[in-house]
């Protein structure tokens, strides 16, 4: 089975993702999440190393801004993030537009992120997805998840 025929899968889009982005282990049958070990969401210096990067950019977007954009991408087996995708929501848990700059700009700083700590399952580096939820409020982030 083709390892892009499992749900939740992100295909690559040549309009959206660098061709330079090397898949390690095309021939696996299933998608690994972050979660599927017992160390879950790995970043060099967790996710306070990541709030805190984000609070020195001082990313803001229109003050009426609210809602979630999650970020989901696949950290491959050298510790580098590919296939970006982002999907905004309401805080009803549905589909919304939120504020497209500070869209543009949260994916710009989630593909800066430089710190992901490559996974092994049986000592065997994998691929993984990982996403990072930015919980928008007054057209700031007020929290990360998760």
């Amino acid at each position: 089975m083709d390892r892009y025929k499992s749900v939740g899968d992100i295909d690559f889009d040549p309009q959206k993702d660098d061709t330079n982005f090397k898949i390690c282990d095309k021939n696996v049958s299933y998608s690994f999440q972050y979660y599927n070990d017992s160390k879950g969401f790995q970043y060099k210096g967790e996710k306070l190393a990541i709030e805190e990067k984000l609070k020195s950019l001082k990313i803001q977007g229109n003050e009426n801004s609210k809602g979630y954009i999650t970020v989901r991408f696949l950290v491959n087996c050298e510790g580098k993030a590919g296939l970006f995708r982002i999907q905004t929501m309401n805080f009803d848990y549905k589909e919304a537009a939120i504020d497209k700059n500070l869209e543009v700009q949260l994916l710009d700083f989630t593909k800066s992120l430089n710190g992901w700590i490559v996974k092994e399952i049986n000592n065997k580096k994998i691929d993984y997805y990982q996403y990072i939820t930015y919980k928008i409020e007054y057209g700031k982030v007020s929290e990360i998840l998760p």
